[in-house]
């Protein structure tokens, strides 16, 4: 299973995750997180990360136009659309985009189901809150093109077996604190969950 480490802050972590084996880095730039990472100093932790490595950014309220002009700004090759938006909102970014769906009910997985989309469970805040989804509401479909997100742990991982998942993403499950990982941490989630390919 394909493993995203969210939450990055700092070119440590970012190389931590990365030399663990992390398929993709996500970058926070929502203001109001505890984990929000500039445009300019994550194009700082960008340029200096090895090759084919993902670099995703978190986009929380802003426009097609300010995704665009600040993915270019930091580097990043994906940018994740953690808020609610359509199909044509997404046709309109001109830059490869990741949908996410805050999931309430069974029915929500169905949304943009035509497409990769990471699948968190729904509360007020946006991302790392540490909710989990009802693994039971992923039994017996295709989930080939989710990646789950929400309260996974190197303790927890393990349930992801045999649902059949595109990939995980960890953020709060990985830290010693808010936007710093704790090495052990990583280095067990995506042993982990790699195991689970």
């Amino acid at each position: 299973m394909r493993v995203k480490i969210c939450g990055i802050t700092s070119y440590e972590d970012a190389m931590l995750a990365v030399d663990a084996g992390a398929d993709a880095l996500g970058f926070v730039f929502y203001p109001a997180s505890p984990r929000y990472i500039s445009p300019e100093a994550t194009r700082r932790i960008v340029d200096r990360l090895p090759p084919f490595v993902e670099k995703v950014g978190l986009f929380v309220e802003e426009s097609a136009e300010e995704i665009e002009a600040k993915a270019h700004e930091s580097g990043i090759t994906l940018a994740q659309i953690h808020f609610d938006v359509d199909e044509a909102f997404l046709d309109g970014i001109d830059f490869p985009t990741l949908p996410v769906v805050r999931a309430r009910a069974p029915e929500d997985l169905e949304r943009f189901a035509d497409r990769y989309r990471l699948v968190d469970a729904w509360c007020e805040a946006y991302g790392g809150s540490g909710k989990r989804l009802a693994l039971e509401w992923f039994a017996g479909r295709d989930n080939s093109r989710i990646v789950i997100a929400g309260g996974l742990t190197p303790e927890n991982v393990g349930e992801l077996a045999g649902y059949g998942f595109y990939g995980c993403d960890v953020s709060s499950g990985t830290e010693a604190s808010k936007g710093v990982k704790d090495p052990e941490k990583v280095r067990a989630f995506i042993e982990h969950a790699q195991s689970l390919r």
